[in-house]
């Protein structure tokens, strides 16, 4: 494949994934990471490391592509700070050590994980499967281990996060902007040191191609942050027009494809 035909392909996914950000309202991530592997495999680098590098430069793009998200919520207000504080540091201790569990499942391993969880998030959605809303808040420590386990498997998969965070505030008492202001701001740190314990990971490796910082792919990088942030607008937009259950089913019919595909592969 020729470097020509390869951004094409880049720019592409970020105007899906950005449109589909902003459509169903939540991350790029789950769209990002099967198409990268796809990608890449069509530019025959080598199967071990496809999973690891799609994920890592997952993360890299949610760094950017999530910034002007968290910033509006942070202008309007609606980030819980002492919860974002409670839960740092078990974010960023978890976004390490799901990035070493990464590093250390072989590519076919990490893809299988992929598809389960994938799965279940296309089962959550089908079943509507979300915890009722309480109003108690745990301690710092619970929130910490909490904050541990978001980061740990956002950081393994290349998502943000919203997706075990918005349901957690919820179940602490958070209003739902409150919840999704406060994820948004969650997925940061998780994208900032998932991505850089990515490079470090994969330093050196013989397998990398060019253009790759350890297990960060650059041209796929800026060629998503370029196209998905415009797309995003797009596709807030078509989510006011379509009905809500028709998107909802449609994403998981999509994530279910998304998720057989990786578990036959």
């Amino acid at each position: 494949m020729t470097i020509i035909m390869a951004l094409s392909i880049y720019l592409t996914l970020g105007a899906v994934a950005g449109t589909m950000a902003g459509v169903f309202g939540v991350g790029g991530g789950l769209i990002i990471v099967p198409v990268l592997v796809f990608a890449f495999e069509l530019q025959n680098i080598a199967s071990e490391i496809t999973m690891h590098l799609a994920i890592g430069t997952s993360l890299a793009t949610i760094l950017i592509t999530g910034s002007s998200s968290a910033l509006g919520h942070f202008r309007l207000g609606s980030i819980h700070r002492a919860w974002l504080k409670a839960l740092l540091p078990g974010l960023v201790l978890g976004a390490v050590a799901g990035v070493f569990v990464a590093d250390n499942l072989s590519g076919s391993s990490l893809g299988t994980m992929f598809g389960i969880f994938v799965l279940l998030i296309a089962a959550k959605m089908v079943f509507g499967l979300t915890p009722k809303p309480g109003s108690v808040a745990p301690g710092n420590w619970l929130m910490a281990l909490a904050g541990g386990v978001i980061g740990a498997v956002s950081a393994l998969f290349g998502i943000g996060g919203g997706a075990m965070t918005v349901p957690l505030l919820s179940r602490c008492g958070a209003s739902m902007t409150q919840a999704v202001g406060t994820a948004a701001a969650v997925g940061l740190p998780i994208a900032l040191v998932g991505a850089l314990t990515f490079i470090v990971v994969g330093w050196g490796s013989p397998l990398l191609p060019a253009w790759a910082t350890g297990f960060v792919m650059w041209p796929a990088f800026f060629s998503i942050v370029v196209t998905s942030v415009p797309f995003a607008r797009l596709g807030v937009k078509l989510a006011h027009v379509l009905p809500a259950h028709v998107l909802r089913l449609s994403f998981a019919l999509l994530l279910a494809v998304v998720g057989v595909r990786f578990l036959l592969s």
